[in-house]
């Protein structure tokens, strides 16, 4: 199904014929059935996303986010994240006398920084863990 079938189709269940979604949004008389054979810009997708209430990636694909197979961090996770960073960063400060770098402090900013990629590495961690080891009749 082309570009120009989804975006019907979701007009359509929004209540919408695509001669209206033109109107409503400015476009050329006929411009979107145009869409399967030159590709929009992406400008004008995410208009049409916006005004239909769905994201860009339902409007091209017609799979919801759930359909994508992206595994999700539930509140668990989230919780066992910061914990393990908590634990992470104190073991970091106090395995030494102070964290440094090149023999120098590290100043707020740095630290900050180091933070936010710990809790990254962390989260990557935690996705490829949950996409390894759980079941497929068990995932989302």
């Amino acid at each position: 199904m082309g570009l120009y079938e989804q975006i019907r189709d979701i007009a359509k269940e929004k209540g919408y014929s695509i001669n209206r979604l033109e109107k409503e949004l400015g476009f050329a008389r006929s411009s979107i059935n145009k869409f399967n054979k030159n590709m929009p810009s992406a400008d004008k997708v995410q208009q049409i996303a916006d005004f239909l209430h769905v994201s860009v990636d339902y409007l091209m694909t017609g799979k919801k986010e759930s359909e994508n197979n992206e595994t999700r961090l539930n509140a668990k996770d989230e919780k066992d994240i910061a914990k393990r960073l908590q634990d992470t960063l104190e073991d970091l400060e106090n395995g030494q006398t102070a964290l440094a770098f090149s023999g120098e402090p590290l100043d707020d900013e740095t630290r900050e920084l180091l933070k936010i990629s710990l809790e990254n590495s962390l989260r990557i961690a935690k996705i490829n863990a949950k996409k390894k080891f759980t079941p497929k009749k068990y995932r989302k």
